[in-house]
């Protein structure tokens, strides 16, 4: 990768130095957020996951339950 410096970069893009410093501060406080969204989503799909399975989980014990009560394996 290349580093040049700014005042190459604005010649180059045809914009005042300013605006491309603007753009660095921008993009240095906004980057973790961007690139940590991925990371959230799918701890988000994980969670919702989760609760869907304990959800399930607690379906299948009352319906045990039931059973044995019904068949009367349940004291």
């Amino acid at each position: 990768m290349l580093l040049r410096r700014t005042s190459e970069l604005a010649q180059e893009f045809g914009v005042h130095v300013n605006q491309i410093n603007l753009w660095k501060k921008q993009l240095l406080e906004a980057a973790p957020k961007v690139f940590s969204r991925g990371k959230d989503r799918e701890a988000e799909r994980i969670v919702r996951e989760r609760d869907r399975l304990y959800r399930k989980v607690g379906q299948l014990q009352i319906e045990v339950d039931w059973l044995k009560k019904k068949t009367g394996l349940l004291d």
